[in-house]
């Protein structure tokens, strides 16, 4: 049988109504842990949230990594490559890559009665995954890419209201192609709306049936601005860019165009270092709010130890180590914190998912990408900060729990 243990589940349990004084600063300690877990996982649910909303709507814009002609620049215009490549197969077959598809973009300017648009177009085939556009749907439909050549296009939601474009409507388009003096015109009608919250990207990208630029660019059938690889995982991306850069290179004959593998973290580097800060953010948030609840459970232990000094003197009297009576102290004070990170971890959770599947607390997309506040509840994320406050607050107590070796039993347990 463990004493110490015995002793601290009596005190925790305890109702003792003469230690009022000692009972009330507890309580206040242990609602500080409470309310430092509720702003833990908030912080990382939210800082999770956001990165995982805004890395899915850049990806589902641009992709984790792009294969395209060396020679093409940043632009949007872009140098072709042959849609037949020896490397495909392979590339698709990687356990680390989701989804593979080509993919044309061409800049271009639609013209209204009343405003004028910079837009950049990106074609796409029947191997396209429409699973983010449709989950940023506003009105219409897929785009049907069958044997015919389709006019529907998709638009943003920020597009359709500046320039007065409903499900429907039709509307011109201009383009320029090197060594032609006079724009190309084609005419499109609306299919489809979508919405995503990031306004640099629904100001710019409008999709359309690929077989239209490949016409505009007279390019031939079997000709693309390269593929898209979508990855499972985006920590893995750096490791897997230099992977397919050296499947490329296997596969590559002296008369092939020479490939090259464009990095998404690399092409938008503003959005993912601005990502990357909140990571600091968010360590600031743990250790502020582990320091506060750990010099909380120190204030509280010593309280304690100082009201049970007479405990503590009949503990040593009768043959007690210090060593056991300090564990006695870190027991109770181990019961304390876990009961703190309990309703922490109960009040943080439901007001968590209360913001995830209610969408309480909206923000302004123009400035946050977003919508509302996103929040990712975590198991991973849970556990690492309950243990990770557990171990640092007892680790912290372990000095003020060596006050008990300067109680002297003889001066403790006077009755006079």
């Amino acid at each position: 049988m463990n004493t110490e243990l015995f002793i601290a589940r009596r005190l925790f349990s305890s109702k003792d109504q003469t230690q009022r004084m000692s009972r009330r600063i507890v309580r206040l300690a242990v609602a500080g842990i409470s309310l430092g877990m509720v702003v833990m996982i908030l912080a990382v649910g939210i800082v999770t949230g956001f990165q995982r909303e805004i890395e899915e709507k850049v990806n589902g814009f641009a992709a984790h990594l792009q294969v395209v002609n060396y020679d093409s620049n940043l632009s949007y215009q872009t140098e072709s490559i042959n849609q037949d490549q020896p490397f495909l197969e392979e590339l698709k077959a990687m356990s680390e890559v989701k989804h593979v598809q080509q993919f044309i973009t061409k800049p271009g300017m639609i013209r209204t009665e009343d405003a004028i648009q910079g837009m950049v177009l990106k074609g796409i085939g029947t191997d396209f995954d429409w699973n983010f556009f449709d989950h940023n749907q506003v009105a219409g439909s897929r785009l049907v890419l069958d044997s015919l050549r389709t006019n529907q296009v998709w638009i943003s939601e920020q597009i359709s209201n500046l320039l007065q474009l409903g499900l429907g409507d039709s509307f011109r388009m201009y383009f320029l192609n090197e060594n032609e003096r006079t724009p190309r015109i084609r005419q499109f009608e609306v299919g489809g709306i979508y919405r995503t919250g990031l306004e640099e990207f629904d100001e710019m990208f409008m999709l359309i049936d690929i077989r239209h630029l490949q016409s505009l660019n007279s390019w031939a059938e079997d000709e693309i601005s390269g593929y898209e690889v979508f990855v499972n995982d985006l920590d893995e991306v750096d490791e897997l860019e230099y992977e397919v850069r050296n499947l490329i290179l296997a596969n590559l004959a002296d008369e092939d165009t020479l490939l090259r593998v464009i990095n998404i973290k690399r092409k938008f580097p503003h959005i993912f270092d601005w990502l990357n800060l909140l990571d600091m953010n968010v360590w600031i948030i743990l250790v502020l709010m582990v320091l506060v609840a750990g010099f909380n459970m120190v204030s509280g232990l010593l309280v304690i130890i100082l009201e049970r000094t007479q405990m503590i003197g009949i503990l040593k009297s009768l043959g007690a180590a210090n060593v056991n009576v300090r564990k006695i102290f870190l027991y109770f004070s181990a019961f304390l914190i876990g009961e703190g990170l309990l309703w922490g971890n109960v009040l943080g959770l439901m007001l968590g998912l209360l913001q995830h599947y209610f969408e309480i607390i909206h923000l302004d997309p123009t400035s946050y990408y977003v919508d509302t506040v996103p929040v990712n509840i975590s198991i991973l994320h849970l556990l690492l900060l309950n243990i990770g406050a557990l171990g640092i607050t007892i680790f912290m107590l372990l000095g003020p729990s060596y006050f008990v070796s300067r109680i002297a039993p003889e001066k403790t347990i006077r009755f006079d």
